[in-house]
């Protein structure tokens, strides 16, 4: 058993990590205020494989691994989560759903320009009336002289404003229950399709989040994705990788915090002496040090499991769950060795803490995730 990146993996790691502190660490404040996603960002993430990283070469893709991919999401959010949010969303919600259940023409034709990084992706299963439960969607899809009519909407979709590829979910056999659910490949230029709005969020504000509307949109039945009534069980297998990406987003997250809580700790002085010299900072540390490894190992065994091919349903929501929870902690305990000046934007600590919220919360809730858990350890 080996705790540790190869070398290789480290390469990746130095790489990614270098290309954040450049690229998007002088901008963070600005795209996080104007709640705008740095779309002219696009070209690099590409340059560097980051928008196909899971999907092979043939595809356009940089053919590496969840350990890979779990390391490079880690190293973005520890500078920014929303950029890495952007990015996690596109590989492993969009495109990991096309790679996962389309036909070989479909990944040609939209996979291989979403690896290349022409443009972003968007996966659209929630609703405004289904988040947690999300087999009482209402979005339809009736099949009419060849192709199919979808009508309905989608939320919190990230990605969505700027995407020109969607893949979203929606009920084509109401009667069949969540085996009634179906997945579509549709085009942002599609009549019917539109943006509806665009989200004003406490944290993540650089990642693009919206609406989608459909009415009357009609998709030609090459764009469905495997056969009809195959859309929700594929789209759980998206989420147990998705929940390893969300995993590692706050592990980065954290990190990132606590980096910044460990720097001000040694620099802020109080009755004459560095505050990390006092015990009770150091507690605050070293709790947070050893929860953030915990979830790091936690995420690297679920990403590993992936890549030898297992089921990891039990293992992507342990990740997801704990991780999650350790980013929020992590994030206040930062605010909180900060004091004052950890609640003001001059520091970095307050912006940590509004964006880990949504990751208890993203792709599926902590609560949904221990009903995952419960129901995986109850059936072994």
């Amino acid at each position: 058993m080996d705790f540790e990146l190869n070398e290789d993996q480290q390469q990746i790691k130095r790489s990614i990590r270098e290309f954040a502190e450049a690229e998007i660490k002088p901008h963070v404040l600005d795209w996080d205020e104007s709640q705008r996603f740095p779309i002219e960002l696009l070209p690099q993430l590409a340059k560097l494989g980051l928008t196909g990283v899971l999907f092979p070469e043939e595809y356009g893709g940089a053919g590496m691994g969840y350990v890979e991919y779990a390391t490079i999401i880690e190293e973005l959010a520890r500078v920014d989560p929303s950029v890495a949010l952007s990015v996690a969303a596109h590989n492993s919600l969009a495109g990991g759903h096309i790679y996962i259940g389309a036909s070989e023409a479909q990944k040609k034709q939209y996979l291989t320009p979403l690896a290349r990084g022409e443009y972003l992706g968007a996966w659209g299963l929630t609703e405004p009336s289904s988040g947690s439960d999300a087999s009482s969607m209402r979005t339809t899809a009736v099949k009419k002289n060849g192709e199919w009519v979808l009508n309905g909407s989608k939320n919190f979709i990230t990605n969505a404003s700027l995407a020109k590829t969607t893949v979203a979910l929606a009920i084509s056999d109401r009667a069949a229950g969540t085996h009634g659910i179906s997945a579509f490949i549709v085009d942002a230029n599609t009549k019917g399709y539109s943006i509806a709005k665009k989200e004003n969020k406490l944290g993540m504000r650089a990642s693009d989040t919206a609406s989608i509307a459909f009415d009357d949109c009609r998709v030609p039945n090459e764009n469905l994705i495997g056969e009809a009534g195959q859309g929700f069980i594929q789209a759980m297998r998206v989420l147990d990788g998705g929940r390893i990406s969300i995993a590692a987003l706050a592990v980065g997250t954290a990190q990132g915090a606590f980096e910044a809580a460990l720097r001000y700790a040694k620099e802020r002085y109080q009755f004459g002496k560095p505050i990390s010299e006092f015990q009770a900072i150091q507690f605050k540390l070293s709790d947070m040090a050893t929860q953030i490894d915990a979830a790091r190992l936690l995420t690297y065994r679920a990403a590993a499991m992936k890549d030898a091919g297992k089921l990891t349903t039990r293992e992507s929501s342990m990740a997801k769950l704990y991780a999650s929870e350790v980013s929020v902690r992590a994030s206040e305990e930062a605010i909180q060795i900060h004091g004052g000046y950890g609640f003001i934007k001059d520091y970095p600590v307050e912006k940590y803490w509004r964006d880990s919220k949504l990751l208890t919360i993203g792709e599926g809730t902590s609560e949904v995730q221990r009903v995952v858990i419960a129901r995986q350890i109850l059936k072994s």
